[in-house]
């Protein structure tokens, strides 16, 4: 089986994904080929060297139909036989997008891809696309399915994490993101978005609050109470935990990932293509797993995956020098981290999705990219990504500087 490199990544900067955010005039489409051109140009590709292109989409519908992944490879002219495939895993879409061309090129079925996502939020609301297991009571019920925010209270609850708790996690978030930008530790990584006469529309993430604090999240009211007591989904959720009496919402906007607009994009291949390119290998991908977690907790699944992947590759957490694990909401990351007992200090060190936002069909190809980054910055050796799943699900994949 052969290797499979990371050569490089980009990512667009994630803009605030409203009608008011600095990308709404902005396509999905256009953000897509924007990471395209921008790997292939400092790369110096030739044109039909990329072999296939596969995008994360969680909402594929209006502008973003029709297979995005090929239109973005026609609009950044990668050439007309280089095809393209958009996927869907919900929140893991980008990650999985990239392990899927790994896996060919660990197949030797393709040299040369590229993987990555995109998603506008702004343009192509959440939901726009449907979601089955809401509407089909056959799924429903034997699904407990409750809204993600019901289960990340329920998970909050199940396992001790209070509102200080979660609302410190979002207040390191910004913290840290803050300090990323300030340092410049995204800079060789995020290709601005242009408009059609070259002027920059977004070269910075959005949406960081370096002001955040325990005051300011204090007065934000619990987001899911309503939801999860009149809708009954509360009830639905202690279904399928008897153990837990009484659901404590502790979650809101502000320490919940935010919705935004975004692609990425991450160059993958074997070493004879990298020489042939003349490029220099950044990452080995070491190995790669998913599975599916237990239905009414939902967002547990990076647990579950993680402990997957030690046992395929025969790794443990000791072996790991960063973690990126997307910060979907606090509890999320609370969970992974008191599962295996990791030292707050090796995750997401420059801060995450609550701070800079959760493009779904991007997120994992750009957290992937933060991970090599950091690694080479900090002269360190091996990092795992991993993210929850909607639908009880999860992704991880582990990577090695080469």
């Amino acid at each position: 089986m052969a290797d499979a490199f990371v050569y490089d990544h980009v990512r667009t900067p994630r803009g605030k994904g409203k009608a008011d955010g600095s990308l709404h005039e902005v396509t999905a489409l256009r953000l897509a080929e924007t990471a395209l051109r921008a790997i292939a140009t400092r790369n110096n590709l030739e044109k039909g060297s990329v072999e296939d292109v596969i995008l994360g989409c969680v909402d594929p519908v209006g502008e973003a139909s029709g297979d995005i992944a090929r239109s973005a490879a026609i609009a950044a002219d990668y050439g007309f036989q280089v095809p393209g495939i958009q996927i869907n895993r919900f929140c893991a879409s980008g990650l999985d997008a990239v392990a899927a061309g790994a896996a060919q090129v660990m197949a030797g079925q393709k040299d040369l891809v590229v993987g990555g996502g995109v998603e506008s939020m702004s343009r192509v609301g959440m939901g726009a696309s449907g979601m089955l297991p809401a509407v089909d009571p056959s799924v429903a019920i034997p699904s407990y399915f409750s809204p993600q925010g019901v289960a990340a209270d329920l998970i909050a609850t199940k396992y001790g994490f209070t509102r200080d708790d979660v609302d410190a996690l979002a207040v390191a978030s910004h913290k840290k993101a803050a300090a990323a930008w300030a340092e410049g530790r995204f800079a060789k990584s995020v290709v601005p978005v242009k408009d059609v006469n070259g002027l920059t529309i977004l070269a910075k993430d959005e949406t960081i609050r370096p002001n955040t604090d325990m005051q300011t999240l204090g007065g934000l009211k619990a987001s899911f109470a309503m939801m999860g007591e009149q809708g009954g989904f509360n009830a639905v959720a202690i279904q399928g935990h008897p153990e837990v009496e009484k659901i404590n919402h502790v979650h809101h906007a502000g320490n919940s990932s935010g919705i935004v607009d975004g692609a990425a994009a991450v160059l993958v291949g074997n070493k004879a293509a990298g020489r042939k390119a003349g490029l220099k290998p950044r990452a080995r991908i070491r190995g790669f797993a998913t599975i599916g977690s237990d239905l009414a907790l939902v967002l547990t699944g990076p647990v579950d995956v993680t402990q997957r992947l030690f046992a395929r590759t025969g790794m443990t957490m000791k072996d790991i020098d960063l973690i990126e694990i997307n910060e979907a909401f606090s509890s999320v990351v609370l969970r992974y981290m008191q599962a295996f007992d990791i030292d707050p200090a090796k995750v997401n060190v420059n801060g995450g999705a609550i701070a800079m936002g959760h493009p779904l069909g991007a997120t994992g190809a750009m957290i992937l990219g933060t991970v090599i980054d950091e690694l080479e910055r900090r002269d360190l050796n091996t990092g795992l990504v991993t993210l929850c799943v909607a639908h009880g699900m999860g992704t991880a994949m582990i990577v090695e500087r080469v």
